[in-house]
């Protein structure tokens, strides 16, 4: 397979409008590593430079050391599987995962071979005699897979693959997906605005926001530890909660109606900081429920009740501020009554309130 280097990648287009900037990723020999971000923050047309179907404007597209600015993307040796399918409708799906073989005249028995084994890896041989519109979205989906299989790529691009599926449909393909990374032991790029997708897929995640690369490391990395708000508050669901607090000569955190004291292994963090506000970052499973409201406890009144089962989500107001606390389901709670959470300060995080920046570090 193949290592990937991006060094100081950007995309300007037309105008001086500029897409991506000073992106440095590296993905290692067979390494699952997902682009993630909001609409719009540079994720898929960096995909699309490592494709070859943008050009790069700034900085160096290396793949296993070979530098690939200008490679043809027919000569990259890389297989998309696009949001789409893009399957062709008059083909069958045989021919349809063949086609890329046939034009690179591939021998007939390789081509078949090579179509059959990856028809059998996906669970879809039965389908081979029909069109794409016979198929599901699932089904549909799995050929375009195979057609990037069957060309025995160095490295698979995917282009946010299961956006178009039903969320059921969603989270089998998760997984089909992952399981056929590891049996086929290759170099992937994958591109989602989906956290859950990235967080359940991924050895190795880069968040993006805006064009610029916001940190990169692996999911649980990059949600104990994240480099900025803006991570904290996009890894994680629900996602974390933010209240601006005020920190005190001693240390201590407050708010409007309650005091917060951080760890000893936090103080280093905020020192410096007495008399200024921060943002205080909490996670909804890091508040437990209790009727005992006595140190590091946030009263908070219960605007919304969301059952689900597994867990309640309480949506909050506690000093005037927003917030969401996840808990079991083993508690009667009603719209309009105050409840106390205990906060665990082993893992609050702390941000910058002009950089955003975290305190204790990524």
């Amino acid at each position: 397979m193949a290592k990937v280097e991006l060094q100081g990648i950007g995309k300007i287009y037309e105008g001086g409008v500029r897409a991506v900037e000073n992106a440095n990723i590296t993905v290692e020999d067979k390494e699952f590593v997902v682009f993630v971000g909001p609409s719009g923050c540079g994720k898929s047309t960096t995909l699309r430079m490592v494709a070859g179907l943008e050009d790069i404007s700034e900085g160096q597209l290396l793949i296993d050391g070979e530098k690939m600015n200008d490679v043809p993307p027919k000569d990259r040796n890389i297989a998309m599987v696009f949001q789409n399918y893009a399957l062709y409708p008059h083909m069958s799906v045989y021919e349809n995962m063949a086609f890329g073989l046939k034009i690179k005249k591939v021998p007939k028995d390789e081509i078949d071979k090579r179509v059959h084994e990856a028809a059998k890896i996906l669970d879809i041989e039965k389908f081979l005699d029909r069109k794409p519109r016979a198929l599901s979205g699932g089904q549909r989906q799995r050929v375009a897979v195979g057609r990037a299989i069957v060309r025995n790529p160095k490295v698979f691009l995917f282009d946010e693959p299961l956006s178009n599926l039903d969320a059921k449909l969603r989270v089998q393909m998760r997984a089909e997906l992952s399981d056929l990374h590891h049996r086929l032991n290759a170099t992937m790029i994958y591109v989602t605005h989906d956290q859950v997708e990235a967080m359940t897929m991924a050895d190795k995640i880069v968040v993006m926001k805006d064009g610029k690369v916001q940190q990169i490391g692996s999911p649980l990395h990059l949600y104990n530890r994240p480099a900025n708000k803006f991570v904290a508050g996009f890894i994680g669901s629900p996602p974390m909660n933010f209240l601006t607090l005020k920190v005190e000569a001693s240390g201590v955190l407050k708010g409007e109606t309650f005091e917060l004291k951080p760890m000893a292994e936090h103080a280093e963090a905020l020192k410096g900081m007495g008399g200024k506000n921060l943002y205080f970052g909490i996670r909804p499973e890091d508040l437990t429920y209790t009727s005992d409201p006595g140190e590091n406890v946030i009263p908070a009144a219960i605007n919304v009740v969301e059952p689900l089962g597994a867990d309640i989500h309480l949506w909050l107001t506690a000093g005037g501020q927003p917030m969401v606390a996840r808990t079991e389901p083993y508690h009667t709670f009603k719209v309009g009554e105050t409840v106390y959470f205990k906060v665990d300060m082993e893992k609050a995080q702390f941000f910058d309130r002009e950089t955003e920046l975290s305190l204790r570090g990524a």
